[in-house]
């Protein structure tokens, strides 16, 4: 079993199906090369990925090799120049890269120190939840 999702023209995932295993060679239709390049076909104008649903960060949950650096959710963007996918940005002063791992970065880092915070994107501060 793999997954697909299906992107629009403004690289962003609408819609992520259960799939045939990309390995599943013997059952695919003649003249495709992929599963990727067959369920393409299925759906008009959107291009299809294949995704992982244990990639998270860019880590690989079961210790597999992680795959697009990270599942491919329903809003998330694709990133074709870097074969990727990342979840739409919380905040304008959040960054993202390929060294963070393809998360989402505040300006700020969370303080970690056993309190419950929210991101004050006008303050560009952390504010304690009370």
């Amino acid at each position: 079993m793999a997954h697909y999702s299906f992107i629009n023209e403004e690289n962003i995932v609408i819609e992520v199906i259960t799939g045939k295993n990309e390995n599943d060679l013997e059952t695919l239709p003649e003249g495709f090369a992929s599963w990727e390049e067959y369920y393409q076909t299925k759906r008009d104008g959107l291009t299809c990925k294949r995704t992982s649903y244990n990639t998270v960060g860019n880590e690989h949950l079961l210790g597999g090799t992680p795959f697009r650096g990270n599942y491919a959710g329903i809003g998330c963007t694709y990133d074709a120049e870097n074969d990727v996918f990342y979840a739409s940005r919380p905040y304008p002063s959040w960054t993202i890269s390929e060294e963070l791992n393809w998360i989402w970065t505040p300006p700020v880092p969370y303080p970690y120190d056993g309190q419950q915070y929210e991101w004050n994107e006008e303050d560009q501060t952390w504010d304690l939840v009370e």
